[in-house]
């Protein structure tokens, strides 16, 4: 047995040859995922039906409080929304139209002290896939590395193989942020002594690698120390999401982007034929459509 496991891991590491292997095998051990994580669900169940009639009256009030909120910020996104449109189509660049996600729920932890890895109830019958980030209310949690049928393994921020590029609000300075093996820390490498970062400061995935989508939160810095005696900083960060805390997620799908080609110039005193400007104009007016389509959609 012992020389068939060394064979099995060669043949994994080298040649991949039990790949579909795993894959097959995760029709059994998801059921017992969901088996394992029952006793919980049935905890939650259980609660929710035995809330007294008061309780729920606050809570709906809250949330009709934070629903007159969400508008106020809604209104006011899809205005902020139009003029971010506009400046890029001035620069001519291309831009991420929407942004697709589903809800699914951890049913399982890794028991390794040594890695933060979590076990999610959707899978590739789903259409998750490997390299897909995963968030929770607050920001970004970590990327699937790995997918079974109806079950997906996702590595969390704070694990210490993993990296996500990163870049501040206040400046927009890129850094690299590493995992520590602690879930409430983050150690950001390689970063010279004179930038200007300060504690307080906001990280956002930076979108680059094409790994992350652009603008999540991930963490804010909570400490910089500057030594003499070392070319780098050493930058702590607090992850904004509730690694280990969280009971569900979110799986982000990128689906489509929509280029805009610049107009074409008119030199002064140059004449235009009509054709061209009724192209023109058809052109403006389709691009208006599609630009306000947009931030309807992005504000719902």
């Amino acid at each position: 047995m012992l020389i068939l496991s060394v064979i099995l891991l060669i043949a994994d590491t080298r040649f991949d040859a039990v790949g579909k292997l795993r894959h097959y095998a995760g029709y059994v051990v998801s059921p017992i995922h969901y088996l394992t994580s029952w006793p919980v669900s049935f905890g939650e169940w259980f609660s929710k039906k035995t809330v007294s009639r008061s309780d729920l009256l606050e809570e709906n009030q809250k949330l009709k409080q934070q629903n007159l909120l969400y508008q106020r910020r809604a209104q006011k996104m899809a205005a902020l929304a139009a003029e971010n449109i506009r400046l890029r189509s001035l620069l001519n660049s291309s831009m991420v139209v929407e942004e697709s996600v589903i809800v699914a729920e951890v049913i399982g932890v890794d028991p390794d002290p040594y890695r933060h890895e979590v076990i999610l109830n959707r899978g590739s019958e789903d259409g998750v896939f490997e390299g897909q980030a995963v968030l929770d209310a607050q920001g970004l949690m970590g990327q699937v590395i790995s997918v079974e049928p109806w079950a997906s393994r996702v590595i969390l921020l704070a694990d210490s193989s993993h990296a996500v590029p990163v870049q501040t609000v206040r400046n927009g300075i890129r850094a690299i942020a590493m995992g520590s093996g602690f879930l409430d820390r983050l150690y950001l490498m390689h970063i010279p002594d004179t930038t200007d970062l300060r504690e307080g400061d906001l990280l956002v995935s930076s979108g680059l690698g094409g790994r992350f989508p652009y603008g999540y939160p991930v963490a804010e810095i909570t400490s910089i120390k500057h030594d003499p005696g070392l070319p780098f900083a050493e930058i702590i960060a607090r992850p904004k999401s509730k690694l280990g805390r969280v009971r569900h997620v979110l799986l982000v799908f990128k689906e489509q982007e929509i280029e805009f080609e610049p107009e074409n110039e008119v030199i002064p005193g140059e004449e235009v034929e009509s054709d061209d400007q009724t192209s023109q104009q058809s052109r403006r007016q389709q691009r208006s459509a599609a630009e306000m389509n947009m931030v309807y959609r992005g504000v719902r």
